[in-house]
């Protein structure tokens, strides 16, 4: 029998139905409408598109990049055709509107309620024997080119003048065996990187492993994460000079970092200083210097500490799974700043879901999560939300299994051991660069016939 549905009764009754069934075990409808409370207060209003529908809207939006939001709106009500024979119609108009009454700070709100480490110590490669393996660091992405934009987020200069685009700096902590963000903050892209760095350490869970980059490294952030319960292993810029306390059996050294005026006094640490003789690899003979407070030689071998060291390239591969296979769309779609943080922290909760499954399906095949496709996940699970909202919820765990058991099936080889050197491909355009007096573009003052001219 066939529900018809006024239109406002339809937005109500479709939050029921709409709710990305196959993340419901994380992304619930009572979870939400607590954030939204918590947020928003109690809609007075009966909306065609009520607020809870809007954002999972949001998160749809993150799961379907390359699609227009009218697109994506008919995805989510895909499965209920057999429901409603004339389904809710919503003009983009109203869907754009519906996202900026939204705002960003309800779909922020969510993503910190519902982040956390996935992996656990029987989850293969996600912990150094007792310590988890976390990762620190930055990067700079390309947003719309509005005005708004560019004043909120503002512009990197490069050799040739500015960026083409405004930027937003993104910096992310992040689980190196699940790739999952556990906290994530985005800012203007000339901000503080240093300072967004130890404010994610709030989310830093004790006994880990802090791994990070020499363009991160102070005091202050090995004092926070110490202060968390957890260790560092970090890269040391050539600028910093530590005084040798103790050589070691194992060819490191106890250190300390010197300070000047009132600069924090930071506990010994230990440095592991060295070098890769391999012609064939990028940085061939050049010198490296890591600093790690996990100070016993014997219970820390340096070799494992530099190995693990290169873990931290696992924010990188994370970070590719964003901007690359789940959001092949350069810039992001939103014209306005409150918009691009409602967008990117979408983005980073679709993210954290679809990590969160594969890291279930991996422990069911004992895999590491990384071995499994990231973008053949995201396939699957796009194919799976109509399936879900067409059948009865007695048939969604019998789904979801079948689900869990294709993402398992994605298993990628092992990684070869490889390098990449830091090159470009594609050449400097030969076209002159689009300026600010280029919008918006002109409107022709006659047809194009009326214009033609012919020249003898």
């Amino acid at each position: 029998m066939h529900m018809i549905l006024r239109d406002v009764d339809a937005g109500a009754a479709l939050e029921q139905h709409v709710a990305l069934e196959v993340l419901s075990r994380r992304l619930s409808l009572p979870l939400i409408d607590q954030i939204l409370t918590e947020q928003r207060g109690h809609e007075r209003r009966r909306r065609k598109l009520p607020a809870a529908l809007t954002l999972l809207l949001c998160v749809a939006l993150a799961l379907f990049a390359q699609e227009s939001i009218p697109a994506v709106y008919r995805q989510l009500v895909a499965g209920l055709r057999w429901c409603w024979p004339q389904p809710l119609r919503v003009t983009p108009g109203a869907l754009c509107q519906a996202r900026y009454r939204l705002g960003a700070q309800p779909v922020v709100a969510l993503f910190h309620a519902l982040v956390q480490p996935l992996t656990t110590p029987a989850t293969p490669d996600a912990f150094y024997q007792d310590l988890r393996l976390v990762a620190v660091d930055g990067s700079k992405l390309d947003v719309p080119d509005t005005p708004a934009n560019a004043q909120v987020f503002g512009r990197t200069g490069v050799v040739q003048g500015q960026a083409p685009w405004p930027q937003a700096l993104v910096v992310g902590l992040v689980e190196c065996a699940s790739h999952a963000l556990l906290d994530v903050g985005v800012w203007p892209v000339r901000g503080n990187e240093h300072a967004a760095a130890q404010r994610l350490l709030r989310r830093l869970p004790p006994q880990s492993l802090l791994l990070y980059d020499a363009g991160l490294h102070s005091r202050d952030l090995i004092l926070r994460a110490r202060q968390r319960e957890a260790h560092i292993l970090g890269r040391l810029s050539s600028r910093v000079q530590p005084q040798v306390l103790v050589p070691l059996s194992d060819g490191t050294a106890l250190v300390h970092l010197r300070s000047r005026g009132h600069e924090p006094v930071v506990p010994p640490l230990r440095l592991l200083h060295y070098t890769l003789a391999d012609p064939q690899r990028p940085g061939h003979r050049a010198a490296v210097r890591l600093l790690t407070s996990l100070l016993d030689p014997v219970q820390y071998p340096a070799e494992d500490l530099i190995l693990l060291y290169h873990q931290r390239w696992e924010f990188e591969l994370g970070l590719d799974e964003l901007v690359v296979q789940q959001r092949p769309r350069t810039p992001l779609r939103s014209q306005k700043p409150v918009g691009v943080i409602q967008e990117l922290y979408a983005l980073f909760l679709a993210h954290f879901l679809l990590r969160a499954l594969m890291v279930e399906a991996a422990a069911s095949v004992d895999l590491p999560p990384t071995r499994l496709s990231f973008l053949e996940t995201l396939r699957l699970v796009r194919l799976a939300l109509p399936d879900l909202q067409r059948f009865a919820p007695v048939h969604h765990p019998g789904i979801v299994q079948t689900l869990l058991a294709d993402i398992a099936a994605t298993a990628l080889p092992p990684r070869r051991d490889r390098s990449n050197p830091r090159v470009i491909k594609r050449a400097q355009s030969k076209f002159p660069k689009k300026r600010p007096h280029h919008r918006p573009s002109p409107k022709p003052t006659k047809p194009f016939r009326d214009a033609i001219v012919l020249l003898n």
